[in-house]
């Protein structure tokens, strides 16, 4: 059972260990000049960006040098037309528009303070969200200067980092969406030798990520202390509680923070992804595959010994940095093309994957909305026409056509058509129950509200999925 840890804690790409960032030494990164005209920040990237990016990839010892010197108002000003205009505001109350308002001014406050080591960061209102059956997710909601600074710092760490994250790494990052990896996941099970599955999650990941280990992590890649200072100060920041207590926690980055998902992914690099493909892929007896979207993970066997192996020396592994996994979300299941009885089905980003046999009789793995999600998504959308039926037609259509259209972009997918149609139906119904409790006289049949549908052209469930055969061509050809 050793066997399948390694000697040491954090596995580097290449298959070296090391306890400590500082073990790696490699060249320094050459920084470009800004570019110092008005950016238009949809297309613009600054060149030492890209530069950094490139170096990156080319070079996966290299350390990079004096990276605070790119929080400059040139970047900053960039980065400010990227957040959100109608985000919800810091425990200062400052907006979008008014901090706008003297935009100039406050970059070159901003700047200033970040170069003379005078930047604080402010507290972090927290917000807790419902998430069902009583259970609430904490979000963090930083001040807009904070969020700025994060976001600029974002982008230089997605730079040096994302060159090095695996491909089988999907949340949080450029083009890689949730529905994309679900497709990826399935092909690669469906063309695939395996038998067994263990679907995880992670313990309170955002609350409990170690800060040493964090900071040990950056310095893998990062050899500027005030930079990795400023991200500490985000981690340690104090959290304003709903009612009124000040937090001030020793572990974890606030959900809902800018930097918290790309700081998410690099402690999760070195803890999972890393030690996957180097330590348990080459020592597993059969097959492995291991996908993983922000803190939630699926891996596939082919051998039942190997999985059993997997989900020992996980409960050690996530350990040593000061994780655990959470037991109601975490189990092994057979899941086999070969025999169709017995075999489960398991859920992963929304979708549950199952065995089923097509009309031409081959076995294939179909998505479907996880039928938690479905309820979910009916009764959500119960409580929304039940406030808003008050509301002009004109108005409560569009926003409707909105719910659906949004629904099908995400499970509109190949095999899906069933629970598409049972949502459509159900939200049908509620609709035409709740429009004709606004007065005391019924105000629609069925035949004018199908009418009223035609006219706001209310969308019908629809798979938005394409199938690309050559694709599917070349994962038969790969997993032969």
């Amino acid at each position: 059972m050793a066997g399948w840890e390694s000697d040491h804690f954090i596995v580097l790409r290449d298959g070296r260990a090391v306890h400590m960032g500082k073990g790696v030494t490699g060249s320094r990164s050459s920084q470009r000049k800004h570019d110092t005209g008005k950016m238009n920040c949809n297309n613009y990237m600054p060149t030492s960006l890209r530069g950094i990016a490139n170096r990156a990839r080319r070079d996966r010892n290299a350390r990079f040098r004096d990276l605070s010197r790119l929080l400059s108002e040139e970047n900053l000003r960039w980065c400010f037309y990227q957040l959100r205009k109608t985000a919800a505001c810091g425990v200062d109350g400052v907006t979008f528009k008014e901090y706008e308002r003297d935009l100039d001014l406050n970059l070159e406050r901003l700047v200033e303070r970040l170069k003379k080591g005078a930047y604080r960061a402010k507290l972090v209102r927290r917000k807790h969200i419902p998430k069902g059956k009583g259970k609430t997710r904490p979000l963090g909601i930083p001040v807009l200067e904070d969020k700025l600074v994060q976001l600029a710092s974002a982008k230089i760490l997605t730079a040096i980092f994302d060159g090095d994250f695996s491909e089988n790494s999907w949340g949080y990052r450029k083009g890689r969406g949730a529905r994309e990896a679900s497709r990826v996941l399935a092909q690669t099970l469906s063309h695939g030798r395996f038998g067994w599955v263990v679907e995880a999650d992670i313990k309170g990941f955002f609350t409990n990520l170690d800060h040493d280990w964090m900071v040990k992590m950056l310095e893998e890649r990062v050899e500027d202390r005030a930079f990795i200072g400023l991200i500490q100060k985000w981690m340690k920041a104090g959290v304003l509680e709903e009612d009124g207590k000040v937090v001030h926690p020793a572990t974890g980055t606030p959900q809902g923070g800018i930097i918290s998902p790309v700081l998410s992914n690099i402690y999760l690099h070195y803890v999972l992804d890393l030690w996957f493909e180097s330590v348990v892929e080459k020592r597993c007896k059969g097959d492995a595959h291991f996908m993983r979207y922000a803190d939630d993970f699926v891996c596939a066997f082919e051998y039942k010994a190997d999985a059993e192996q997997f989900m020992e020396a996980l409960e050690r592994r996530l350990g040593k940095f000061r994780l655990e996994v959470a037991p109601d979300k975490t189990r092994m299941l057979k899941f086999s093309r070969y025999k169709e009885e017995p075999n489960e089905a398991f859920e992963f980003l929304g979708f549950e994957f199952r065995w089923v046999r097509s009309r031409k009789g081959k076995m294939w793995v179909r998505r479907r909305t996880s039928p938690k999600k479905l309820r979910a998504s009916i009764e959500a959308f119960t409580e929304w026409i039940k406030a808003n039926r008050h509301r002009r037609i004109g108005t409560l259509m569009r926003k409707v056509t909105q719910k659906f259209q949004g629904y099908w972009n995400y499970y509109g997918v190949v095999g899906n058509t069933q629970s598409l149609n049972k949502l459509y139906w159900e939200c049908t119904k509620l609709l035409f129950k709740w429009l004709n409790r606004r007065s005391q006289r019924r105000s629609y049949t069925w035949e004018g509200f199908n009418e009223m549908f035609k006219h706001f052209g209310i969308s019908r469930p629809r798979i938005m999925e394409t199938i690309n055969r050559q694709q599917e061509f070349n994962w038969k050809v790969s997993a032969k």
